[in-house]
């Protein structure tokens, strides 16, 4: 017996890696997280999650002290069919009690984890048991329901998928992506985040990572892709897609009749909520993909330099470097000449300003990654930067490209 459940586990395991047909769905991918794998017992799904402090490297040269699961945050995606009875051990390693809440999913009363309502806290070294049978389809979540602002806070939180029982055709994709949105706030060159803080944010993110740190989403042309997105943070996300026209198939996690669906090229995502958007990776290219709120595709220290716009500093860095040799003047020109930095040495645990990409800096940060479209790709590996067909690159126009050359020089020097 024991045998078996090792051996299905890994059968699990290896499909959703893969995505081989030995589901019967296309398995999800949740960027720089991981899914849940599972073993089974006497008809019963049983997962297990470890709810317990974890580093997290939000992108290289910045790693936090958070809160999660399994060791990551997001925690491991849950997956499973409408039908399926689960049963999911949940072990406290953390320092106070927690609980755990699925968020959205039907189920008994006392299995819906709001510790001292539904059930007794779970303590710290206990291990608490929920077991119910899915009687939906749909793109869920689960989080702590004691001491919310702190554990939500740290990043305990992830995506739990139960797919349909019998898909329609309308419902079949090739590509399945989840992506969790939050929010923090770091005090530069410190690793913890305060979960007190309500409204000064300045790291924004994509399933705990942010740009460039985030994991591009490699789509094979022609493919059908659907995009996730859940939201445990303070504020809503407007999520934007370059290059595509979308349909925002689920609110709330259900499928909306086709009646209902409509087709956008941003969807908002509300506190507490998810939202499913679907398309056909038609075109090929870098695609960015990004929440439109401009302060959230921003890294840490932008959010706390003085604004120095239109303020002539000549003369002045000289005397402040007599006192001071690393300063230097930012801003004077507006926050772009901020974003060829990332050469320089910052504080300890720091994040730069942008990052390299294929025509100079990537002047991006936070909530920002990549969907990258290839016809002819034979596996999801990331294949480098797009090779535009010649002549269809936006270039200066003869006579006037001094500012892009200053601009590339500078960026030459940087590497």
């Amino acid at each position: 017996m024991n045998w078996f459940k090792i051996t299905l586990g890994l059968i699990c395991l290896v499909s959703n890696l893969e995505g081989t047909a030995a589901l019967p769905y296309t398995p999800v991918v949740t960027p720089n997280a991981s899914t849940l794998p599972w073993t089974m017992e006497d008809g019963v799904k049983v997962f297990h999650l470890t709810a317990e402090p974890v580093k997290r490297q939000f992108s290289p040269g910045l790693t936090v002290n958070c809160w999660g699961y399994n060791g990551q945050t997001p925690g491991p995606t849950i997956e499973a069919v409408e039908g399926d009875r689960v049963r999911i051990l949940v072990t406290n390693k953390l320092p106070e009690p927690t609980s755990v809440h699925w968020r959205g999913i039907l189920l008994p009363n006392g299995m819906d984890g709001v510790s001292g309502l539904n059930q007794r806290p779970i303590s710290p070294g206990a291990t608490f048991k929920y077991e119910f049978t899915l009687r939906q389809s749909g793109t869920f979540m689960y989080h702590p329901h004691f001491d919310e602002m702190t554990q939500i806070g740290l990043g305990m939180m992830g995506f739990f998928i139960i797919h349909p029982k019998n898909p329609t055709e309308e419902e079949k994709v090739d590509r399945d992506f989840c992506i969790m949105l939050h929010e923090w706030y770091i005090p530069v060159g410190g690793s913890s985040p305060d979960p007190m803080v309500m409204l000064d944010f300045n790291y924004f993110t994509f399933n705990s990572t942010v740009w460039p740190g985030t994991e591009p989403l490699i789509v094979k042309q022609g493919q059908k892709v659907r995009l996730r997105f859940g939201n445990l943070s303070m504020d809503s996300h407007p999520i934007h897609l370059h290059g595509y026209e979308f349909t925002v198939v689920a609110h709330g996690g259900k499928r909306m009749k086709p009646s209902a669906q409509y087709d956008a090229v941003t969807t908002n995502v509300p506190v507490g909520d998810t939202r499913t958007v679907e398309f056909v990776a038609d075109a090929p290219g870098d695609w960015a993909l990004h929440c439109h709120k401009t302060h959230h595709i921003m890294n840490g220290m932008v959010h706390d330099v003085p604004n120095l716009i239109g303020v002539d500093q000549k003369g002045l860095e000289e005397k402040i470097q007599k006192l001071l040799p690393d300063y230097m003047a930012m801003g004077q020109a507006g926050m772009g000449e901020m974003f060829g930095m990332h050469g320089m040495q910052g504080p300890p645990n720091y994040l730069p300003f942008g990052a390299p990409g294929q025509f100079g800096t990537i002047e991006m940060g936070g909530m920002f990654t990549v969907l990258k479209v290839r016809d002819g790709i034979t596996n999801y590996n990331d294949p480098g930067w797009y090779q535009n067909p010649p002549g269809t690159v936006a270039e200066a126009i003869e006579g006037t490209s001094q500012v892009d050359a200053q601009v590339e020089q500078k960026h030459q020097m940087q590497h």
